[in-house]
């Protein structure tokens, strides 16, 4: 299908209008986020996510919104195993949770132009060369083995990061934040903060999950506009899904093998259509909906289960998440030290400022 230029630019401007609306008035000023809040938020944006999807069916057609749902789905379980690698990020860095919020924003931002050269350049390669699809479905199956066997993410993984190193070795990057400011000055000389460098992570992280994610998600469909507005709705919501889920973010222990599957399959999706091999199971995508669903669904069932049972287990994400103790000054060079002091040295609680500051 084609779709009229109007859709683009609404879409378009659905977004920046939800940008808007989540900088602006969601998240203005920098502030704790709390579960509730977070919950709120998350359940926010899937609901725009899931309403986008009854607009495709009503202006496009009902085969489109299927094709959307199924690739938005996917695109959100993949999301979620991303949190994993946030928090590492953070905690190397020792962002503080306040400016947490404003580094995972200009991720977005980010990820919503990158998603697009990588999607569009995708589904050209394809239409112009229908033999890459064994390629990408090759690509699907390995990456499904790697999510299976994947080892957590450290904080070796982070300083080895390639524009890390190279913001490093060519700016003037200081050990301590200052609020939430990406650059600030420290005798004298214009330098880069942490909070800086914690945004080049993960945009430079996201660049590598969009490899995992766009070839799964072209193929279930090879129209962009399906393709690409499945994916920005998804990673809207992933900076409150963020705050949601990275405390209990461990129950999910079977996370990596759900998605393990959900990459075979279309990976094999993808070997059928290029082979022309024809199959419901592989040609319908109300089955492929279904199977995706069916995945997710014994995922989590089976996560809690297990949890419930035998209790969290440990991962090696939990050595990187920096613990509080009562009494105990803050790191030098941590990015935690922004309690402000008055004249007497006292500390003043953040907690106990008035919100009108905000």
């Amino acid at each position: 299908m084609e779709e009229s230029i109007w859709m683009w630019v609404g879409f378009l401007a659905l977004v920046g209008f939800l940008l808007i609306l989540d900088l602006g008035l969601f998240n203005r000023g920098n502030k704790h986020i709390t579960l509730k809040k977070a919950l709120a938020l998350s359940a926010f944006w899937i609901g725009i996510g899931l309403a986008f999807g009854v607009f495709v069916h009503f202006f496009v057609d009902g085969a489109s919104s299927t094709e959307y749902y199924a690739a938005y789905i996917v695109e959100k379980m993949m999301s979620v195993d991303n949190i994993f690698v946030f928090i590492v990020i953070f905690a190397y860095f020792k962002i503080p949770e306040d400016s947490q919020h404003k580094a995972l924003f200009y991720g977005i931002i980010g990820a919503i132009v990158f998603r697009a050269l990588f999607i569009f350049a995708g589904a050209e390669i394809i239409h112009q060369f229908s033999w890459t699809m064994y390629i990408f479905g090759a690509l699907l199956i390995y990456l499904a083995v790697k999510t299976v066997f994947k080892k957590e993410a450290s904080d070796e993984e982070v300083a080895e990061n390639f524009l890390v190193r190279f913001f490093r070795k060519f700016m003037h990057v200081t050990d301590e934040c200052d609020g939430d400011k990406v650059f600030t000055v420290k005798d004298g000389v214009k330098v880069a903060t942490p909070l800086f460098l914690a945004i080049i992570a993960l945009e430079s992280t996201d660049i590598l999950f969009a490899i995992d994610s766009i070839p799964a998600v072209l193929a279930i469909s090879k129209d962009t506009f399906i393709v690409y507005t499945s994916n920005i709705f998804a990673i809207l919501g992933l900076r409150s899904l963020y705050f949601a889920l990275r405390g209990g973010i461990n129950s999910l222990n079977y996370l990596k093998y759900g998605l393990g599957a959900i990459l075979a399959f279309v990976g094999m999706k993808m070997f059928a259509e290029a082979a022309e091999f024809h199959h419901p199971i592989f040609n319908d995508v109300i089955y492929s909906l279904v199977i995706i669903l069916g995945i997710l669904a014994i995922t989590v069932v089976v996560s809690l289960y297990a949890n419930k049972r035998n209790g969290p287990s440990p991962t090696e994400h939990s050595e990187h998440i920096p613990e509080e103790v009562p009494g105990e000054a803050p790191q030098s060079g941590s990015c935690n030290e922004q309690e402000d002091q008055t004249d007497d040295g006292k500390i003043e609680d953040p907690e106990f400022e008035d919100d009108s500051e905000h």
